[in-house]
């Protein structure tokens, strides 16, 4: 039985066994214990400093890369709104974007200035907050490539700017800490035409297009690329193209993309990823990582 702890004082809102469902791509999985959405950074700064030390701390995009297990998220989740989703041009060719931004979005208004170099978020489906904690990258550039810095929100409620060095950008990865909230990024590009930025940005969409299942749930790129390999071609090679559980499937079109046909539950598009990682490693010997996280209590 779920028990209801009062939580600090929030301008924004708080509902208690929150639907994750509902936005997260995949369309599957529990609920949040709390999912919480502040108003502002202030706001979420003042209640994360108010917050029980014990109670964890997940932000939550728009869940393009993310399996939520079918017994929900414990603790608070985060989501921020559009007004923290803003997106300002600044000299030097730089780019001020809310965590809460798409990544299209960022793109585009780069475009309109005239800032090349960021066209590559185009084919990044997340927030801006998302992509800086992973460290997103499409088409050859990722985030480290473009970040100046970003504003964090700590566990403890304190509001910090770390310049890029400090985030320690991996393959994949960052060093922002588990419960701290990316609020807000700085991205730096060249200048550029915006007739031929916008080109780029096409040239990319229709790419995405022809080659992955964009119109399906699903989760994005579901494992990581090996060193020197590609992991859809693994998956490929092992006969895993078009393979099934229940209503999971590798979809056929791109098959480092799962997908759920209509009723899977995340249990079984887990498990399909982990049969996946099976078969790759008994035909090739290599050994898949996810690059979808996998949050939650399972049922």
């Amino acid at each position: 039985m779920s028990v209801c702890y009062a939580l600090p004082p929030l301008k924004g809102s708080a509902e208690h066994q929150g639907s994750l469902a509902g936005f997260i791509w995949f369309r599957t999985g529990g609920p949040a214990e709390w999912l919480v959405r502040p108003d502002s950074t202030e706001d979420l700064a003042r209640f994360m400093a108010g917050l029980d030390a014990d109670m964890p701390v997940m932000p939550v995009g728009v869940g393009s890369n993310l399996i939520v297990r079918d017994g929900g998220i414990p603790g608070v989740v985060v989501r921020l709104p559009k007004s923290m989703a803003t997106i300002s041009v600044e000299p030097n060719n730089r780019v001020r974007a809310g965590a809460g931004a798409m990544g299209i979005t960022v793109a585009s208004a780069a475009r309109d200035a005239g800032i090349a170099g960021l066209e590559f978020l185009r084919g990044i489906p997340g927030t801006v907050g998302g992509a800086v904690r992973m460290n997103a990258g499409a088409y050859g550039r990722e985030v480290s490539d473009i970040l100046v810095e970003a504003t964090v929100v700590t566990r403890a409620g304190a509001v910090e700017t770390w310049r890029a060095e400090r985030l320690d950008y991996s393959y994949r990865h960052s060093a922002v800490p588990a419960g701290a909230v990316v609020v807000e990024a700085l991205f730096a590009g060249r200048p550029g035409e915006p007739a031929a930025i916008g080109a780029e940005m096409d040239r990319i969409a229709a790419e995405r297009e022809a080659s992955q299942p964009l119109r399906s749930r699903t989760g994005g790129s579901t494992f990581k690329n090996p060193a020197g390999e590609k992991a859809w071609a693994l998956i490929d090679a092992a006969g895993c193209r078009g393979l099934r559980m229940g209503d999971a499937q590798v979809s056929e079109k791109h098959c480092n993309f799962l997908l759920n046909l209509g009723s899977a539950a995340s249990s079984d598009i887990e498990a399909l990823g982990e049969e996946v990682r099976r078969r790759v490693k008994a035909h090739s010997g290599i050994e898949l990582e996810w690059e979808i996280q996998r949050v939650g209590d399972k049922a």
